[in-house]
Formats: structure tokens, sequence, C-alpha cells
């Protein structure tokens, strides 16, 4: 891909190749499913929790790389708040860890908690935001543990995402859906960007040529 220079600290690229000996074995496990070449290496810039900028760094689907650097730069903006943006990486692609030190991220190839469903993770179109203050939960297990305290959604905090933060308006209005909506569990920290179903696709145009 040719490199976006979007604003001064937002950019998006082709994987450098130290970034690629970083995460290889690592986030990105060899598969059949998603290649290096599928993902593209974001700098952004953003707020931290003490409201000082800092530069922070995202893998994601090259597809959405314009997209979200537009999501990032709105929320830079707006001077929305996020602790840290590292690569999971840096926490041997763990995501409990992650999850722990309240690291924002993207791209980690593994499955959804729990199950051996894919995570939209895996290929670059889910990022979590603020994931400890903003936990997984599902039945009454807490992930990460140490979210616990941010379980109870009725309570007002600091950096928590509803339907009345930034965050999520952001987000959404760029057609991202959030976790925090799901019926089954809550995934108060999760953004992610579905990909098209093409044979779906195909269904609506003809549906509509028919006027249904």
């Amino acid at each position: 891909m040719e490199k976006i220079l979007y604003r001064e600290g937002f950019t998006a690229s082709e994987i450098p190749e130290d970034i690629v000996s970083f995460v290889s074995g690592v986030s990105y496990k060899e598969n059949s499913r998603v290649s290096l070449s599928d993902l593209a290496y974001l700098k952004v810039r953003y707020y931290d929790f003490h409201h000082e900028i800092q530069d922070g760094e995202l893998i994601v689907d090259k597809k959405l790389a314009a997209e979200v650097l537009d999501i990032f730069y709105e929320l830079y903006e707006a001077g929305y708040e996020i602790e840290k943006i590292r690569l999971v990486d840096h926490y041997d692609a763990d995501d409990e860890k992650s999850m722990e030190d309240n690291n924002s991220s993207a791209f980690n190839y593994r499955v959804v908690a729990d199950t051996d469903i894919l995570s939209a993770h895996s290929f670059g179109r889910a990022i979590d935001i603020n994931p400890l203050i903003n936990p997984y939960i599902v039945g009454k297990k807490v992930m990460p543990a140490n979210g616990v305290q941010y379980a109870d959604r009725t309570k007002s905090f600091p950096h928590k995402i509803d339907r009345d933060d930034i965050c999520y308006n952001v987000f959404v209005r760029h057609g991202w859906k959030w976790g925090g909506d799901w019926l089954d569990s809550k995934d108060y920290q999760h953004f992610y960007k579905q990909r098209k179903n093409p044979f779906r696709t195909v269904i609506r145009k003809i549906k509509h040529a028919l006027g249904r």
C-alpha cells in the first residue's frame, strides 16, 4: 500500500521490517486466513490519562487504515483520553495481560476467549479501547479480572464507554459496531467493523432491483 500521511502524527503504511520481526510468531501466526500483506501499520497521536500527548501504534486491516486514522484523529481533536496504545506483542500477545494494563490495541491473531472461533482482532477489524475500565463480561466472569470494579455499568466513573461517550459515537458514526450492545455477553471495550458478505450484497441488490 502507498504510505498515508493523514496529519502530523497520524500515518499508515505497510508493516515495516522491524515490526514484522517483532510480531512474527507472537501476535501474528502463520495461517491461511490472513497475511501480513493484508494489514497496515498505523501511528496515531492521543491524549493519555494525564492529558499529555503521546504517540501510539496499531496494526489493522489495510482496507480500514484511512478510516481508523479518521477515527483516532477525531478522538484526538476531541481531547479524548486513552491510557496507552501499544501493540499486544509488548505483552507477548497475551490479551489478558494487555487488558490488565489498560492497553488499547487492535490486531492479534487469536480466538475469542473460551471458544475456538477466530476473533475479529485476527483480521485487524476490531479495536479495544481502555479495556481495564471497559471489561468483557460473560455470565459472572469479568475480563480482565482486575476490571471487576468497573463491571457495574450503572455507576459513573471516568473513561467509561457508553452510548453517550465520544468514543462510542465516533466509532458508530463510521459504521463500527460495539460489544456493549451484545445480548449474551458485554464487551464494553470492543469496537469492530464487520466484513461485507458478497452473497448478501448480491441478494440485497436483487431485492432492490425487484422493488422489495
